[in-house]
Protein backbone atom coordinates (compact mmCIF):
# COMPACT_ATOMS: atom_id res chain seq x y z
CA UNK A 1 0.00 0.00 0.00
CA UNK A 2 0.92 3.12 -1.07
CA UNK A 3 1.73 6.33 1.06
CA UNK A 4 -0.73 8.34 -1.30
CA UNK A 5 -3.39 5.16 -0.41
CA UNK A 6 -2.92 5.03 3.43
CA UNK A 7 -3.03 8.76 3.80
CA UNK A 8 -6.52 8.65 1.89
CA UNK A 9 -7.83 5.65 4.28
CA UNK A 10 -6.75 7.96 7.44
CA UNK A 11 -8.16 11.28 6.21
CA UNK A 12 -11.97 10.95 6.38
CA UNK A 13 -11.66 9.30 9.83
CA UNK A 14 -12.79 11.81 13.00
CA UNK A 15 -13.20 14.98 10.40
CA UNK A 16 -15.40 17.81 11.34
CA UNK A 17 -17.72 18.93 8.42
CA UNK A 18 -18.22 21.89 9.78
CA UNK A 19 -14.32 22.95 10.76
CA UNK A 20 -12.70 20.49 8.11
CA UNK A 21 -10.54 19.95 11.79
CA UNK A 22 -9.91 16.26 13.14
CA UNK A 23 -11.93 15.30 16.46
CA UNK A 24 -9.84 12.45 17.15
CA UNK A 25 -9.94 12.22 20.91
CA UNK A 26 -8.73 9.46 23.32
CA UNK A 27 -11.42 6.45 23.93
CA UNK A 28 -13.75 7.61 21.49
CA UNK A 29 -15.16 6.21 18.03
CA UNK A 30 -12.65 8.29 16.23
CA UNK A 31 -9.80 6.74 18.08
CA UNK A 32 -11.17 3.29 17.99
CA UNK A 33 -11.67 3.42 14.36
CA UNK A 34 -7.85 5.49 14.14
CA UNK A 35 -7.03 2.31 15.83
CA UNK A 36 -8.30 -0.35 13.57
CA UNK A 37 -6.97 1.04 10.68
CA UNK A 38 -2.87 0.89 12.67
CA UNK A 39 -4.00 -3.20 13.21
CA UNK A 40 -5.11 -3.47 10.01
CA UNK A 41 -1.68 -1.72 8.74
CA UNK A 42 0.74 -3.75 11.00
CA UNK A 43 -1.23 -7.29 9.93
CA UNK A 44 -1.61 -6.60 6.15
CA UNK A 45 2.46 -6.24 6.02
CA UNK A 46 2.76 -9.63 8.48
CA UNK A 47 4.03 -7.38 11.90
CA UNK A 48 3.00 -9.08 14.87
CA UNK A 49 0.13 -6.51 16.31
CA UNK A 50 0.22 -5.97 20.17
CA UNK A 51 -1.50 -3.10 22.50
CA UNK A 52 0.53 -2.29 25.66
CA UNK A 53 -0.69 -2.08 29.09
CA UNK A 54 -1.19 1.74 28.21
CA UNK A 55 -3.28 1.50 25.37
CA UNK A 56 0.14 2.19 22.93
CA UNK A 57 -0.25 0.28 19.77
CA UNK A 58 2.76 -1.85 18.06
CA UNK A 59 3.92 -3.35 15.10
CA UNK A 60 6.78 -5.40 15.16
CA UNK A 61 9.05 -7.21 12.95
CA UNK A 62 11.38 -9.34 14.43
CA UNK A 63 11.45 -11.10 18.67
CA UNK A 64 10.76 -7.27 20.07
CA UNK A 65 12.78 -9.84 23.48
CA UNK A 66 16.09 -9.77 21.27
CA UNK A 67 16.24 -5.88 22.85
CA UNK A 68 18.35 -3.10 20.99
CA UNK A 69 15.08 -2.47 18.97
CA UNK A 70 14.81 0.15 16.68
CA UNK A 71 11.16 2.19 16.84
CA UNK A 72 9.35 4.54 14.95
CA UNK A 73 5.65 5.91 14.99
CA UNK A 74 4.08 8.68 16.29
CA UNK A 75 0.53 9.75 17.41
CA UNK A 76 -3.54 9.42 15.75
CA UNK A 77 -5.22 11.65 17.59
CA UNK A 78 -5.31 15.46 17.65
CA UNK A 79 -6.30 18.54 19.20
CA UNK A 80 -10.09 20.11 18.68
CA UNK A 81 -9.73 21.24 15.36
CA UNK A 82 -6.88 20.16 14.47
CA UNK A 83 -4.88 19.30 11.13
CA UNK A 84 -4.03 16.21 9.61
CA UNK A 85 -0.74 16.20 9.97
CA UNK A 86 0.48 16.60 13.06
CA UNK A 87 0.80 13.05 14.73
CA UNK A 88 -0.31 10.86 11.87
CA UNK A 89 1.92 11.69 8.96
CA UNK A 90 4.88 10.08 11.13
CA UNK A 91 2.76 7.10 11.65
CA UNK A 92 1.95 6.65 8.03
CA UNK A 93 5.67 7.71 7.18
CA UNK A 94 6.94 4.81 9.25
CA UNK A 95 4.79 2.26 7.62
CA UNK A 96 5.73 3.71 4.38
CA UNK A 97 9.39 3.77 5.14
CA UNK A 98 9.17 -0.14 6.06
CA UNK A 99 7.40 -1.07 3.22
CA UNK A 100 10.37 1.42 1.25
CA UNK A 101 12.93 -0.51 2.90
CA UNK A 102 11.69 -4.48 2.02
CA UNK A 103 11.35 -3.06 -1.52
CA UNK A 104 15.26 -2.19 -1.12
CA UNK A 105 16.22 -5.86 -0.07
CA UNK A 106 17.10 -3.87 3.78
CA UNK A 107 18.75 -6.08 6.16
CA UNK A 108 17.41 -5.89 9.70
CA UNK A 109 19.62 -7.24 12.35
CA UNK A 110 17.63 -5.32 15.11
CA UNK A 111 14.04 -5.64 15.88
CA UNK A 112 12.04 -3.06 14.22
CA UNK A 113 8.53 -1.71 15.80
CA UNK A 114 5.71 0.70 14.76
CA UNK A 115 4.15 2.11 17.28
CA UNK A 116 0.90 4.94 18.05
CA UNK A 117 1.29 6.59 20.99
CA UNK A 118 -2.41 7.02 22.79
CA UNK A 119 -3.81 10.60 23.46
CA UNK A 120 -0.76 12.43 22.48
CA UNK A 121 -2.30 15.98 22.77
CA UNK A 122 -3.89 15.38 26.02
CA UNK A 123 -7.89 17.30 24.03
CA UNK A 124 -9.89 14.77 26.49
CA UNK A 125 -8.46 15.06 29.68
CA UNK A 126 -6.03 18.23 29.78
CA UNK A 127 -2.49 16.25 29.89
CA UNK A 128 -0.41 15.51 26.70
CA UNK A 129 1.18 12.57 26.41
CA UNK A 130 -0.67 10.39 28.85
CA UNK A 131 0.65 7.12 26.72
CA UNK A 132 3.93 7.66 26.68
CA UNK A 133 4.01 9.35 30.23
CA UNK A 134 2.82 6.37 31.38
CA UNK A 135 4.85 3.89 30.33
CA UNK A 136 7.85 5.91 30.98
CA UNK A 137 6.86 6.38 34.54
CA UNK A 138 6.10 9.80 34.74
CA UNK A 139 2.41 9.90 35.21
CA UNK A 140 1.40 7.34 38.11
CA UNK A 141 -2.02 5.29 38.26
CA UNK A 142 -2.80 7.45 40.98
CA UNK A 143 -2.52 10.55 38.94
CA UNK A 144 -4.16 9.16 35.77
CA UNK A 145 -7.08 7.58 37.52
CA UNK A 146 -7.89 11.93 38.57
CA UNK A 147 -7.62 12.85 35.06
CA UNK A 148 -11.39 13.59 34.16
CA UNK A 149 -12.44 15.65 30.62
CA UNK A 150 -14.81 18.08 30.38
CA UNK A 151 -17.81 15.78 30.08
CA UNK A 152 -17.24 14.26 33.76
CA UNK A 153 -16.17 10.79 31.80
CA UNK A 154 -13.12 9.84 34.01
CA UNK A 155 -10.18 8.23 32.35
CA UNK A 156 -10.86 4.71 33.88
CA UNK A 157 -14.27 5.14 32.96
CA UNK A 158 -13.44 6.60 28.80
CA UNK A 159 -10.95 3.02 28.65
CA UNK A 160 -13.43 1.07 30.01
CA UNK A 161 -15.93 1.77 27.66
CA UNK A 162 -12.99 1.27 24.96
CA UNK A 163 -12.99 -2.23 26.37
CA UNK A 164 -9.10 -1.77 28.17
CA UNK A 165 -8.42 -2.53 31.49
CA UNK A 166 -7.68 1.00 33.29
CA UNK A 167 -5.95 -0.80 36.53
CA UNK A 168 -3.25 -2.34 34.67
CA UNK A 169 -1.92 0.92 33.04
CA UNK A 170 1.78 1.97 35.13
CA UNK A 171 5.24 1.93 33.80
CA UNK A 172 6.78 -0.30 31.80
CA UNK A 173 10.53 -0.46 32.23
CA UNK A 174 10.85 -3.72 30.43
CA UNK A 175 9.51 -2.70 27.75
CA UNK A 176 11.53 0.53 27.56
CA UNK A 177 14.55 -1.89 27.80
CA UNK A 178 14.29 -3.25 25.10
CA UNK A 179 14.18 -0.09 22.69
CA UNK A 180 17.97 0.37 21.42
CA UNK A 181 16.58 3.60 19.16
CA UNK A 182 13.53 5.57 19.01
CA UNK A 183 12.71 7.85 16.00
CA UNK A 184 9.92 10.69 15.89
CA UNK A 185 9.19 11.80 12.30
CA UNK A 186 6.78 15.25 12.84
CA UNK A 187 5.06 17.55 10.36
CA UNK A 188 6.99 21.05 11.50
CA UNK A 189 4.91 22.89 13.90
CA UNK A 190 6.61 26.25 12.77
CA UNK A 191 8.11 27.88 9.15
CA UNK A 192 11.69 27.41 10.03
CA UNK A 193 12.48 24.53 6.79
CA UNK A 194 10.38 26.70 4.77
CA UNK A 195 12.49 29.94 5.39
CA UNK A 196 15.73 27.68 4.67
CA UNK A 197 13.91 25.61 1.72
CA UNK A 198 14.85 22.46 3.12
CA UNK A 199 12.21 19.80 2.91
CA UNK A 200 13.54 17.73 5.75
CA UNK A 201 15.28 18.45 9.15
CA UNK A 202 16.67 17.36 12.37
CA UNK A 203 15.59 17.78 16.13
CA UNK A 204 17.89 19.26 18.80
CA UNK A 205 15.86 20.16 21.10
CA UNK A 206 12.57 20.46 22.89
CA UNK A 207 11.66 24.22 24.74
CA UNK A 208 10.60 23.61 28.54
CA UNK A 209 7.35 24.11 28.18
CA UNK A 210 4.29 23.72 30.74
CA UNK A 211 0.33 24.03 31.18
CA UNK A 212 -0.85 26.91 34.67
CA UNK A 213 -4.92 27.16 35.38
CA UNK A 214 -5.79 30.43 37.01
CA UNK A 215 -9.03 30.56 39.27
CA UNK A 216 -10.16 34.09 39.19
CA UNK A 217 -12.98 33.91 41.81
CA UNK A 218 -15.56 36.70 41.82
CA UNK A 219 -19.16 37.26 43.10
CA UNK A 220 -22.01 35.77 40.60
CA UNK A 221 -24.75 38.74 39.88
CA UNK A 222 -27.19 40.38 37.84
CA UNK A 223 -25.52 41.84 34.53
CA UNK A 224 -28.13 44.24 34.42
CA UNK A 225 -28.72 46.32 37.91
CA UNK A 226 -25.34 45.31 39.62
CA UNK A 227 -23.85 49.09 40.02
CA UNK A 228 -20.02 48.58 37.97
CA UNK A 229 -18.61 49.99 41.55
CA UNK A 230 -20.26 47.11 43.50
CA UNK A 231 -19.37 44.08 41.33
CA UNK A 232 -16.09 41.95 42.05
CA UNK A 233 -16.25 40.48 37.86
CA UNK A 234 -13.35 37.87 37.32
CA UNK A 235 -13.54 38.32 33.90
CA UNK A 236 -11.34 42.06 34.23
CA UNK A 237 -8.64 40.02 36.22
CA UNK A 238 -8.92 37.21 33.55
CA UNK A 239 -8.92 39.65 30.55
CA UNK A 240 -6.41 41.93 32.22
CA UNK A 241 -4.30 39.26 32.39
CA UNK A 242 -4.37 37.59 28.55
CA UNK A 243 -2.83 40.91 27.56
CA UNK A 244 0.17 41.00 30.17
CA UNK A 245 0.89 37.48 28.56
CA UNK A 246 1.00 38.74 25.76
CA UNK A 247 3.41 41.26 26.95
CA UNK A 248 5.33 39.35 29.11
CA UNK A 249 6.26 36.90 26.94
CA UNK A 250 7.51 39.36 24.24
CA UNK A 251 9.37 41.01 26.79
CA UNK A 252 11.44 37.91 27.06
CA UNK A 253 11.47 36.45 23.81
CA UNK A 254 9.07 33.35 24.66
CA UNK A 255 5.54 32.13 23.78
CA UNK A 256 2.39 32.54 26.45
CA UNK A 257 -0.94 31.69 25.31
CA UNK A 258 -4.26 31.60 27.21
CA UNK A 259 -6.24 29.29 24.80
CA UNK A 260 -8.93 27.49 26.81
CA UNK A 261 -11.72 29.55 28.54
CA UNK A 262 -14.33 27.69 31.37
CA UNK A 263 -16.64 30.60 32.73
CA UNK A 264 -19.62 30.15 35.55
CA UNK A 265 -22.14 30.64 35.87
CA UNK A 266 -21.80 30.95 31.98
CA UNK A 267 -25.14 33.26 31.17
CA UNK A 268 -25.65 36.38 29.51
CA UNK A 269 -27.27 38.43 32.24
CA UNK A 270 -24.88 37.02 34.81
CA UNK A 271 -21.87 38.56 35.92
CA UNK A 272 -19.42 35.36 36.81
CA UNK A 273 -18.56 33.87 39.80
CA UNK A 274 -15.65 32.26 38.30
CA UNK A 275 -13.47 32.31 34.82
CA UNK A 276 -10.80 29.69 34.73
CA UNK A 277 -8.65 29.98 32.10
CA UNK A 278 -5.86 27.68 30.92
CA UNK A 279 -2.21 29.08 30.50
CA UNK A 280 0.43 27.63 27.49
CA UNK A 281 3.49 28.62 27.90
CA UNK A 282 6.89 27.89 26.67
CA UNK A 283 10.51 29.22 25.95
CA UNK A 284 13.73 28.20 24.73
CA UNK A 285 15.63 27.96 28.43
CA UNK A 286 14.26 27.03 31.92
CA UNK A 287 15.15 31.28 32.85
CA UNK A 288 12.92 32.78 30.32
CA UNK A 289 9.87 29.98 31.27
CA UNK A 290 10.46 30.92 34.42
CA UNK A 291 10.14 34.88 33.89
CA UNK A 292 7.77 35.21 31.48
CA UNK A 293 5.60 32.63 33.84
CA UNK A 294 6.00 33.97 36.84
CA UNK A 295 5.86 38.04 35.51
CA UNK A 296 2.34 36.46 34.31
CA UNK A 297 1.19 35.27 37.81
CA UNK A 298 2.08 38.81 39.19
CA UNK A 299 0.41 40.80 36.89
CA UNK A 300 -2.87 38.60 37.28
CA UNK A 301 -2.51 38.87 41.21
CA UNK A 302 -2.35 42.42 40.89
CA UNK A 303 -5.45 42.47 38.60
CA UNK A 304 -7.25 39.94 41.13
CA UNK A 305 -6.22 43.24 44.28
CA UNK A 306 -7.70 45.73 41.99
CA UNK A 307 -11.05 44.01 40.73
CA UNK A 308 -11.76 42.41 44.48
CA UNK A 309 -11.07 38.65 43.17
CA UNK A 310 -9.54 35.48 44.50
CA UNK A 311 -6.99 34.07 42.01
CA UNK A 312 -5.71 30.19 42.30
CA UNK A 313 -2.78 28.93 40.00
CA UNK A 314 -2.10 25.85 39.87
CA UNK A 315 0.51 24.23 37.36
CA UNK A 316 -1.17 20.95 36.09
CA UNK A 317 1.91 19.86 34.09
CA UNK A 318 5.24 20.57 33.23
CA UNK A 319 8.67 19.12 30.86
CA UNK A 320 11.52 20.25 31.37
CA UNK A 321 13.85 21.22 28.18
CA UNK A 322 14.94 18.07 25.98
CA UNK A 323 18.07 17.67 24.65
CA UNK A 324 17.64 14.97 22.17
CA UNK A 325 20.34 12.03 22.44
CA UNK A 326 23.30 14.00 20.88
CA UNK A 327 24.60 10.91 19.70
CA UNK A 328 21.75 9.69 17.88
CA UNK A 329 20.96 13.30 16.54
CA UNK A 330 24.35 13.20 14.35
CA UNK A 331 23.96 9.84 13.54
CA UNK A 332 20.45 11.01 11.78
CA UNK A 333 22.62 14.20 10.14
CA UNK A 334 25.49 11.58 9.21
CA UNK A 335 23.32 9.26 7.29
CA UNK A 336 21.04 11.59 5.80
CA UNK A 337 23.80 14.11 4.27
CA UNK A 338 26.24 11.08 3.43
CA UNK A 339 25.17 10.50 0.00
CA UNK A 340 24.48 14.36 -1.08
CA UNK A 341 26.85 15.66 1.07
CA UNK A 342 24.28 18.08 2.30
CA UNK A 343 24.41 19.52 5.99
CA UNK A 344 21.03 18.83 7.05
CA UNK A 345 18.84 21.57 9.43
CA UNK A 346 18.96 21.01 13.14
CA UNK A 347 16.51 22.80 14.63
CA UNK A 348 14.42 23.49 17.92
CA UNK A 349 10.70 23.33 18.56
CA UNK A 350 8.37 25.06 21.16
CA UNK A 351 6.30 21.61 20.54
CA UNK A 352 6.06 18.51 22.89
CA UNK A 353 6.20 15.25 21.80
CA UNK A 354 6.17 11.16 22.85
CA UNK A 355 9.82 11.67 21.83
CA UNK A 356 11.16 13.68 24.35
CA UNK A 357 9.03 12.24 26.69
CA UNK A 358 10.76 9.03 26.21
CA UNK A 359 14.04 11.32 25.87
CA UNK A 360 14.66 10.36 29.66
CA UNK A 361 14.42 7.13 29.25
CA UNK A 362 15.81 6.06 26.01
CA UNK A 363 17.84 7.38 23.11
CA UNK A 364 15.36 9.28 21.08
CA UNK A 365 15.67 11.63 17.61
CA UNK A 366 13.02 13.64 15.76
CA UNK A 367 12.72 14.31 12.15
CA UNK A 368 10.68 16.90 10.69
CA UNK A 369 8.88 17.69 7.52
CA UNK A 370 8.40 21.08 6.38
CA UNK A 371 5.48 23.12 6.26
CA UNK A 372 4.97 26.27 4.28
CA UNK A 373 2.35 27.67 6.20
CA UNK A 374 3.78 27.81 9.47
CA UNK A 375 0.30 26.80 10.90
CA UNK A 376 -0.28 23.57 12.97
CA UNK A 377 -3.41 22.56 15.57
CA UNK A 378 -5.56 24.14 12.41
CA UNK A 379 -7.28 22.72 9.75
CA UNK A 380 -4.78 25.06 7.86
CA UNK A 381 -1.69 22.98 8.57
CA UNK A 382 0.11 21.39 5.91
CA UNK A 383 2.62 19.76 3.91
CA UNK A 384 2.87 19.32 0.09
CA UNK A 385 3.27 15.82 -1.12
CA UNK A 386 6.70 16.20 -2.49
CA UNK A 387 7.76 16.88 1.21
CA UNK A 388 6.12 13.70 2.26
CA UNK A 389 7.54 11.62 0.44
CA UNK A 390 10.84 13.12 0.86
CA UNK A 391 10.50 12.48 4.70
CA UNK A 392 9.38 9.05 3.94
CA UNK A 393 12.92 8.37 1.92
CA UNK A 394 14.52 10.23 4.73
CA UNK A 395 12.93 8.31 7.75
CA UNK A 396 13.92 5.14 5.41
CA UNK A 397 17.38 6.09 5.04
CA UNK A 398 17.80 6.54 8.99
CA UNK A 399 16.11 3.20 9.86
CA UNK A 400 17.95 1.71 7.70
CA UNK A 401 21.34 2.70 8.94
CA UNK A 402 20.24 2.13 12.72
CA UNK A 403 18.37 -1.77 11.66
CA UNK A 404 21.73 -2.77 9.99
CA UNK A 405 24.43 -1.95 12.44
Amino acid sequence: MTFHSMWAELLPIGRSSASGGYRRFAWTGADVDCRAWFKEQAESRGLAYEVDRNGNQWAWLGDPAAGDAVVTGSHLDSVPDGGAFDGPLGVVSSFAALDELRARGAVFDRPFAVVNFGDEEGARFGLACVGSRLTSGQLTLETAHRLTGADGVTLPQAMEAAGYDPDAIGADPERLGRIGAFVELHVEQGRALDLSADPVGVASAIWPHGRWRFDFRGEANHAGTTRLVDRRDPMLSYAETVLAARREAERVGAVATFGKLAVEPNGVNAIPSLVRGWLDSRAADQERLDTVVGGIEKAARAYADTYGVELDVVRESFTPVVEFDHALRDELARILGKDTGLTVPVLGTGAGHDAGILSASIPTAMLFVRNPTGVSHSPAEQAAEDDCLAGVTALADVLEGLVGR
